[in-house]
């Protein structure tokens, strides 16, 4: 990272399991949460010492609404509430979501020891949106059968994805994170050939090769979800997706996490997928898979952490939030109303 500031684990390799933790701030915890931010770090060296090779991580982002209650000064330029989508069919929608915990390690008990270290010190000051305990499938497949997390970029070219540099001064070392729990109908989703599930998702099942473009369909998981610039280059996020399920209540899916520079890398993928590119409606991964949560987070690095701006004074504390307009897909022609960020400084 040069002179930039240390990021948290963003870039942190694929593991056996994952808590992915998001509350929000009850009224009057700001406290409590201001308390806990500088401790974050000794809390994961002292459980992580237990069991080293366990290489336990965590990541720890800030949602928008939040931002102000916990923090004076500057905010991250482009820190905004989720923008939900709704395409002809599908919909993305945004869900609450002050604080995202994303814990990482090679065995699940220091996942879920971690985890309630931190809920014991945010005891009745927040409250829980969502809980997911993934894990590793096989081969890093998730339920569909498909390998999860191919295009991640390597090295170099995962930093320049991942970590905010000169475009944000203040908030150089952070990142900005996207979550979304999808929700499977893998009896539909089975009952199709090998052959149909491969034009679904782009990629050839068992090989993980990606299909020519003269046999890859253009409603595909994979060529939706390739974002080209004007000069070619193409955009590039880092995943760390965990499948997840209960067998006993039939709930399967993955919980979709994107780490990147901006958010709005991210963001041209899921409207793709939601709203359509082109003459294409939608990603037809959709009619196989539904997002049932969506929130936006800046994550800081390292040192903001270790020592957070004060907070602010709450009476003086009252601009108000940024909105966001919504993206939505208008009649049966498809045509879209693109929003403005209004208010994001």
């Amino acid at each position: 990272m040069g002179a930039y500031p240390e990021p948290q684990g963003v870039l942190t390799p694929l593991t056996d399991a994952a808590v992915f933790l998001v509350v929000t701030v009850r009224p009057g915890g700001e406290q409590t949460v201001a308390g806990l931010i500088p401790d974050l770090t000794s809390l994961l060296r002292a459980v992580g010492f237990r069991l080293p090779e366990g290489h336990l991580s965590l990541v720890t982002g800030f949602g928008s609404a939040v931002w102000g209650r916990l923090f004076s000064g500057a905010r991250p330029a482009e820190l905004h509430e989720f923008v939900e989508l709704r395409g002809t069919r599908h919909h993305a929608p945004a869900t609450l979501g002050d604080l995202l915990f994303h814990i990482r390690a090679d065995r699940m008990d220091l996942c879920f020891e971690l985890a309630a270290q931190i809920m014991d010190r945010l005891d009745g000051m927040v409250d829980v949106c969502d809980e997911v305990h993934g894990f590793r499938y096989f081969d890093r497949r998730d339920l569909f059968g498909f390998v999860d997390g191919t295009e991640n970029p390597p090295g170099r070219a995962a930093i320049e994805a991942a970590i905010i540099t000169d475009a944000d001064p203040a908030f150089a070392g952070g990142s900005y994170a996207i979550v979304q729990k999808y929700v499977h109908d893998l009896d539909a989703w089975n009952a199709l050939t090998t052959e149909a599930q491969s034009l679904v998702i782009g990629r050839h099942k068992l090989s993980n090769v990606e299909l020519p473009d003269d046999r890859k369909p253009a409603d595909s998981h994979v060529a939706l979800n390739t974002v080209v610039r004007p000069d070619g280059m193409q955009q590039q996020i880092v995943r760390d997706n965990m499948p997840f399920g209960k067998a006993g209540s039939g709930e399967f899916g993955t919980y979709f996490i994107g780490y990147c520079h901006t958010p709005s890398t991210t963001e041209e993928m899921l409207r793709n997928m939601f709203l359509g590119q082109g003459a294409v409606r939608h990603d037809r991964i959709l009619d196989f898979s539904t997002a049932v949560t969506g929130c936006l987070f800046y994550v800081p690095p390292i040192d903001f952490l270790d020592d957070p701006p004060p907070l602010p004074d709450m009476e003086t504390a009252t601009a108000p939030e940024p909105q966001v307009t919504d993206h939505r897909a208008e009649g049966d022609n498809g045509t879209l109303r693109i929003g403005d960020l209004k208010g994001v400084r």
